[in-house]
C-alpha cells in the first residue's frame, strides 16, 4: 500500500526541521568556548556596520578598506584602553593588598575611627542586634577586606596568566568583526530570509532586536564608562586610596538600574564624615548627587530613547539574571532577551487585536451577529 503523497511530504518536512534544529544546537555547542568573543563581535558589527557601509560608499565601494579602518578605530578606542585598564587594575589591587599586609594601610584604625565617630544612641541601637564587641568587628572586617583584595588580586593575576586564551578570544572577536563589518548587510538578509516567520513579524522583531542592542550599548555602557571615569577622577582628586578600583566598581554598578554608582560613593562619604574629613565628604556628596548622578538622568534618555524603554524592575532582574548565567556578557544578553520576550508578546497582542478588528469591521460577521441576536 502506497503512502499518501501529502503524508510523505509532512514526514520529510518534519524530519528536515528536526535536522536543522539538531545541527543548529550542535553548532551553538561548538561555539560555546568562544561565546563571549562571538557575542562582542556581533555587537561590534551591529553598532558600527552602518558606519562601515557609509565609509565604503565614500571610498568608491571598497568594503575591505572601510571595514579595516573601522576595525582599527575600534582597536584604538576600545580594545587598547581596556587592556591598559586591566593591567593598571591588577597593579593597583596588588599594591593595596601589599600595603594592607605590611601595615601601611591599617584597617583596624579605619574601623576604630568609625566606632569613635558613632553617637551613643547609634551604638545602643547597634547593640540591640548583638553587635557589642567592636574589637571583634574590627578584626573580622579587616580580615574580610584583606581576603577580598587577595581574592581579587589572585583572580586578576589568573586572568593575566591565561593570556593565551585571551589573545585567542580577542583574535576571534576581531576576525569575526571584520567580516561582519564588511558583509553585514548580506549576512543580515540571509538571517532574515531564513527565519520561519511571516515577513511583517520577522522584520519587526529583527528591527526591535537591533534597536535594543544599540540602545543597550549606548545607554548602558556609555553611562557606565562616564560615571566610572568621573568617579575615578573625583576620588583621585580627593586623595582617596584605590581610585581606579573604585572607578571600576562604580562603572560596574552603574550597569544595574535602581542600584547605580551611589552604592560605592555613599559609604565612602559616610566614612569621610565619620573620620572628620567633612570638607571632602561634602564635596563627594555634592559631586555624587549633582554630577555623577545627573549623568544617568541626562544621558540615558538621550542615548536610549523612548521606544526601547523597559520598566526598571525588568531591566534590573534581567541584568542580574544575565550576569549570573553568562558572566559579564550577561549585561547585554539579559536585557536583550527580556526585550525580545516583551516584543514577541506585544506582537501576539497586536495580531489578536487586528483579528478582532477585522471581525468587527466585516459586514458578514455583523449580519450573522444580528441574526443570532435580533433586537
Amino acid at each position: 500500500m502506497e503512502t499518501p503523497p501529502n503524508r510523505t511530504f509532512e514526514v520529510e518536512d518534519g524530519g528536515f526541521i528536526a535536522l536543522v534544529i539538531l545541527i543548529s544546537v550542535a553548532f551553538a555547542y561548538l561555539l560555546a568556548p568562544y561565546f563571549g568573543a562571538v557575542l562582542w563581535g556581533v555587537v561590534a558589527a551591529i553598532m558600527f556596520q552602518p558606519l562601515s557601509a557609509k565609509l565604503a560608499n565614500k571610498l568608491g565601494g571598497r568594503k575591505n578598506v572601510a571595514a579595516s579602518l573601522v576595525l582599527l578605530g575600534l582597536i584604538a578606542v576600545f580594545v587598547i584602553p581596556t587592556i591598559l585598564l586591566g593591567i593598571n587594575l591588577v597593579n593597583e589591587a596588588s599594591s593595596i593588598y601589599n600595603r594592607i599586609v605590611t601595615g601601611q594601610i591599617d584597617i583596624t584604625e579605619i574601623v576604630r575611627n568609625l566606632q569613635d565617630a558613632l553617637p551613643e544612641s547609634l551604638r545602643r541601637f547597634i547593640a540591640q542586634y548583638g553587635i557589642r564587641d567592636f574589637e571583634q568587628v574590627r578584626t573580622e572586617f579587616g580580615s574580610s577586606i584583606t581576603s577580598g583584595l587577595q581574592a581579587l588580586a589572585g583572580r586578576l593575576l589568573s586572568l593575566g596568566q591565561g593570556a593565551l586564551s585571551f589573545i585567542a578570544a580577542l583574535g576571534v572577536m576581531l576576525y569575526l568583526s571584520f567580516f561582519l563589518l564588511r558583509d553585514g548587510d548580506r549576512y543580515g538578509l540571509l538571517v532574515r530570509e531564513s527565519l520561519p516567520l511571516n515577513p511583517e513579524t520577522r522584520d519587526s522583531l529583527v528591527a526591535h532586536f537591533l534597536l535594543v542592542v544599540r540602545a543597550t550599548m549606548r545607554g548602558t555602557v556609555v553611562v557606565a564608562v562616564v560615571q566610572g571615569a568621573l568617579g575615578g577622577i573625583l576620588f583621585s582628586a580627593l586623595g582617596i586610596e584605590g581610585a581606579l578600583i573604585w572607578a571600576v566598581l562604580m562603572g560596574f554598578f552603574s550597569l544595574l538600574p535602581a542600584v547605580g554608582s551611589g552604592i560605592i560613593w555613599v559609604p565612602v562619604a559616610i566614612y569621610l564624615f565619620a573620620a572628620g574629613e567633612v570638607g571632602k565628604a561634602a564635596i563627594l556628596v555634592f559631586c555624587g548627587v549633582f554630577i555623577i548622578g545627573m549623568v544617568d538622568n541626562v544621558l540615558r534618555p538621550i542615548l536610549v530613547g523612548r521606544d526601547t524603554r523597559m520598566p526598571d524592575f525588568v531591566v534590573l532582574i534581567s541584568t542580574l539574571a544575565g550576569l549570573e548565567l553568562f558572566g559579564l556578557n550577561g549585561f547585554i544578553v539579559g536585557p536583550v532577551i527580556a526585550a525580545l520576550f516583551m516584543a514577541v508578546w506585544n506582537q501576539q497582542r497586536d495580531r489578536k487585536l487586528a483579528v478582532l478588528d477585522e471581525q468587527a469591521d466585516d459586514p458578514a460577521n455583523a449580519r450573522d451577529e444580528t441574526v443570532a441576536h435580533p433586537s
